[in-house]
């Protein structure tokens, strides 16, 4: 019955030739999963297979648990990859660093479209529901694990999640197989753990059928969930005149349980963040209503929601560059700092070898004369009291004043690369020439990555 189960989803995303991956931990679900891949594998040998063990380094046992992974992948045949990371614990957890660092090692060594197994089950199904509940989530929460989604270029896929850990167990104690036991599982200290040991236990004798309704409710948010999505979808062209911003004029003609609702929508498509109610609060009331003259943000996770021109920008959290500078040869491109792209200046006669727009059709290069023999070129990024007169204006202005006049946001504002000529600006990337080296000899060009 459970191999029944197993290929039904397996044959359901599966109409051509594809790499399936299996996350092996060693515990009895992935172990489980291992014998029934095994048998699929023996139906279906048109398919590309491979086990991978990630080993976090977490556990005195991590070693042998990779061993004895890669010893029962030789077992049953199938390519066996161990990957060791390294877990980053940046205040969010020990659990999610560790699950962060897992997903990243999978992604990191599987093919492009390649369907990868996990061991999620049921009961797992429930304790995630529970976890959602208990920190106040809506619907989208609520809905849990979903049994497919993306993950980086390949998809997860959970194909267990309809059966129970009674049944896996069953299974495993038919089949004779062995499993590691982590010990990290029995420690309540970890919310899902207490769960799992101490709450579910005995509400399942009360309630025998609790995991199956637990299940039936997550399942039906998932579908209020992906109905609201589909009604949203229509508003997106109003809000977001591109994927990256919303726009607040638009957002005010709707009702504020729309303008939630597009504004949680817009953070998870740009982020990949889902926005707890009071995030949203704070969102609202300290960026989106605060006064025109203010430059507000909001930190969430790693990213900071900017007002700027009545939009909602979601930027990363970048590093502070204003100290870096670097000398620039003509007809070379150099990588700039934190994803600030890619910069250079070529002699014109080149420059047609270029990309000079870039896809909303604005211009990435500006065009200017040669530098002279006595005269560096340098890049910098630092605009603190710099005077700069833009070709065709009267005078020199300081470049924060320029910077607003031409709609640079303020965080953009020490990320925009400066191209020196000696000790003196000669132009500002994406922007303009400045007065005194104007000329048709040179392009200078600013492929931004962000």
């Amino acid at each position: 019955m459970l191999f029944s189960v197993f290929e039904n989803v397996l044959d359901a995303h599966l109409s051509s030739s594809r790499q399936i991956v299996l996350a092996l931990s060693g515990g009895i679900d992935s172990r489980v999963l291992l014998d029934l891949l095994s048998t699929y594998r023996d139906v279906h040998p048109q398919h590309r297979y491979l086990v991978i063990h990630i080993h976090h380094g977490l556990s005195p046992h991590a070693d042998s648990w990779m061993t004895q992974c890669g010893e029962w992948a030789s077992d049953v045949g199938i390519p066996f990859k161990g990957v060791k990371v390294r877990v980053k614990n940046n205040g969010e957890g020990i659990e999610k660093a560790a699950r962060t660092a897992r997903y990243q090692g999978i992604e990191d060594n599987v093919e492009p479209n390649a369907l990868i197994l996990t061991g999620q089950h049921a009961d797992d199904q429930a304790e995630t529901f529970l976890l959602a509940l208990k920190r106040g989530s809506g619907p989208a929460g609520l809905s849990a694990m979903p049994a497919l989604r993306p993950m980086g270029q390949a998809f997860l896929l959970r194909p267990l999640l309809s059966v129970t850990r009674r049944d896996i167990e069953a299974y495993a104690e038919q089949r004779g197989l062995s499993w590691v036991e982590d010990e990290s599982n029995l420690d309540c200290k970890f919310d899902r753990n207490f769960i799992r040991q101490r709450w579910l236990p005995p509400a399942q004798s009360r309630w025998p059928g609790l995991v199956k309704a637990i299940n039936r409710t997550a399942s039906l948010c998932a579908e209020q969930e992906a109905l609201l999505e589909e009604l949203l979808q229509e508003h997106d062209a109003i809000v977001c005149p591109d994927s990256v911003v919303i726009s607040l004029h638009a957002l005010n003609g709707y009702s504020a349980k729309m303008q939630s609702a597009l504004v949680r929508r817009w953070l998870k498509q740009t982020t990949g963040l889902s926005a707890s109610q009071a995030q949203l609060s704070m969102l609202f009331s300290s960026v989106i209503a605060a006064s025109d003259d203010a430059n507000p943000k909001l930190y969430l996770g790693g990213w900071q929601v900017r007002r700027f021109q009545s939009q909602l920008h979601a930027v990363p959290k970048y590093e502070d560059i204003s100290d870096w500078r670097a000398s620039l040869k003509r007809g070379v491109f150099i990588e700039l700092p934190n994803e600030c792209g890619q910069l250079g200046i070529f002699d014109a006669e080149s420059a047609f070898k270029f990309d000079n727009f870039d896809a909303q059709g604005n211009r990435v290069s500006v065009q200017l004369r040669k530098p002279k023999l006595d005269e560096k070129v340098s890049i910098r990024f630092d605009p603190e009291g710099v005077l700069a007169h833009p070709l065709g204006r009267q005078g020199k202005r300081k470049l924060k004043k320029l910077y607003q006049e031409y709609g640079v946001p303020s965080w953009m504002r020490r990320r925009t690369p400066l191209l020196y000529f000696g000790e003196t600006v000669a132009a500002v990337a994406g922007l303009f020439v400045c007065e005194g080296f104007e000329g048709q000899d040179c392009d200078f060009v600013w492929h931004k990555t962000h």
